[in-house]
């Protein structure tokens, strides 16, 4: 689908990294053997193939035998890339999840103007915009890098967590919003299916989720300076809400206790994902929306199915922000 490929191949001084062009300077197709498209569950639009290379043309990127290091910048992006797709995925689940149930009545009443339906409705939009949040944070620090330490740092850490985060739960989310539609949700002749096929995918390219928790376990080793920079970013919302500054002190004494550091690197992730989140929208968001997100994500203990929001949340804000068109 391409018209160059970075690839990795054998050098004499070892594994280096390669532009690969699909055209040679002359015209000619270059020799990339495409043996199989691959039949996904999902995706299906975006080709994936297993190719051979027999005599093809390329230029080395970067130094030779240090592919890895120079392909991982690549890497950086598209981890980021999954982040706003599996966001932009959330969005337009929440956005056919409250335009069917402004539609639909059911026992004398709209489904979005229903307490239980709007629980579920606000639960989703908060999901999401939580998760668009922190990609958009992300885009920001990898355009401002070169210039940031502090940006360079967060990158460093913060994509993997964003990466681990908002991929897993996308699947969750899109499963949900088609229970909002009901059976229609559920027919092929709706986008719904599609949304929920594609919903997995980014979770699992560019490292799955251990791949991304070791990753960030391994920056926390090697760069220490990294962990510094999260807690400098997350520490920007301190005194605005009492259970993301218990969030913070709790996180801080988990990073600084290296035992079981592997065994429990899923659940630092994920503390560490939200804890961001809702600092971010503690600093950007209305406050129904930081509240009701610290509320059910932190002070609750971040586990709960979709709809199951404390009370005095308000919903109907968060709602309408969500809106179909309101963003």
């Amino acid at each position: 689908m391409c018209d160059a490929f970075l690839v990795l191949a054998q050098a004499p001084g070892g594994l280096s990294c390669f532009l690969l062009p699909r055209w040679r300077p002359d015209g000619s197709r270059n020799p990339l053997q495409v043996l199989r498209l691959k039949k996904k569950m999902g995706n299906a639009s975006n080709a994936s193939s297993e190719t051979e290379l027999r005599g093809a043309l390329a230029w080395m990127v970067g130094e030779e035998g240090r592919g890895v290091r120079t392909i991982i910048e690549m890497v950086a992006m598209t981890r980021f890339d999954c982040m706003v797709g599996s966001s932009a995925g959330q969005r337009m689940a929440v956005s056919q999840a409250i335009h069917h149930c402004s539609l639909r009545s059911a026992f004398g009443a709209r489904l979005v103007d229903q307490p239980l339906m709007r629980n579920v409705l606000a639960d989703l939009a908060l999901e999401q915009e939580a998760g668009l949040a922190l990609a958009m944070r992300m885009a920001r620090a990898l355009d401002t890098r070169a210039a940031s330490e502090h940006d360079e740092l967060l990158v460093r850490i913060a994509v993997p967590v964003g990466k681990y985060w908002i991929c897993k739960r996308t699947p969750a989310h899109a499963y949900e919003a088609m229970e909002c539609i009901g059976g229609s949700g559920v027919m092929e002749d709706c986008m719904m299916p599609r949304l929920f096929r594609e919903s997995p995918v980014n979770a699992i390219w560019e490292g799955s989720g251990n791949v991304q928790s070791l990753d960030v376990l391994r920056a926390m080793r090697k760069t220490p300076a990294a962990v510094e920079a999260f807690f400098a970013e997350v520490g920007k919302a301190r005194g605005a809400d009492v259970a993301l500054d218990a969030c913070i002190e709790s996180l801080g004494r988990e990073l600084r206790d290296p035992a079981d550091a592997e065994y429990r690197a899923r659940d630092v992730v994920e503390r560490m994902a939200l804890a961001l989140q809702a600092a971010l929208l503690v600093r950007h968001a209305p406050r129904a929306v930081s509240d009701a997100f610290c509320r059910s994500r932190l002070a609750s203990g971040g586990h709960h199915h979709f709809g199951a929001l404390p009370r005095g949340v308000d919903c109907a804000a968060i709602i309408e922000r969500a809106w179909p068109g309101a963003l």
